[in-house]
């Protein structure tokens, strides 16, 4: 850039010295300080033109910092969503094989009026429970949750859900694989034979299959 500029100072001067309107002394003050102003402003521009470089360099690092960052958030989230699918599969295979299995054992986990939490009692008497699975790998366990007909029946179908996600959760904690356990909240029981106090519950069911 800086000889282009110094081409065009000299070609400038020639053309006066030609024409006869300058002397030689003359033409190269004016071609020194001609110089020297294109040389002040070929390294304003280059200066301004490193900083950008600078800039730019300091821009593609933050984006490679954030390219790392989202390539290892996308790898964790590829494996859950497999890790779910996997699941998801697992559970799909045993709800279609239900109707090839026979109740081995059956019990009934009884609940407080709107409550969904686990007795001391009735803990202990789903450990007896959990032997039966750890004992036996080739079964599983149905939950069917119900409430009585008091109360509206959306909250009744929520009630009964949360009552057997407190079973299964309880079954889990205990070692028992999710994939071994079918779960439903059925809502509320209207059957008039029934007493209140025993539509409160979660019924257990241990499944095998059928021979």
């Amino acid at each position: 850039m800086r000889k282009v500029a110094s081409l065009a100072v000299l070609m400038l001067a020639m053309v006066i010295l030609f024409s006869g309107c300058a002397t030689r002394d003359w033409v190269r003050d004016l071609l020194g300080k001609k110089e020297v102003e294109i040389g002040e402003r070929v390294d304003k521009v280059s200066g301004r033109v490193d900083e950008q470089g600078v800039q730019v360099k300091t821009l593609e690092g933050g984006l490679g910092d954030v390219r790392g960052r989202s390539d290892a958030a996308l790898a964790k989230a590829d494996g859950a969503f497999a890790k779910a699918d996997g699941v998801d599969s697992r559970l799909s295979r045993l709800w279609g094989n239900r109707h090839k299995r026979k109740i081995a054992d059956s019990m009934d986990v009884y609940f407080g009026f709107d409550q969904a939490e686990l007795s001391d009692g009735t803990q202990t008497a789903l450990l007896g429970l959990v032997k039966e699975l750890q004992s036996n790998p080739g079964t599983t366990v149905e939950l069917g949750g119900f409430t009585d007909p008091k109360g509206s029946r959306d909250y009744n179908y929520q009630l009964s859900q949360r009552r057997v996600d407190a079973v299964r959760r309880f079954l889990i904690e205990q070692g028992v694989e999710i994939t071994r356990i079918l779960s439903v909240g059925l809502g509320p029981l209207a059957d008039r034979n029934v007493p209140d106090d025993k539509k409160r519950r979660v019924t257990v069911r241990l499944m095998v299959d059928q021979d």
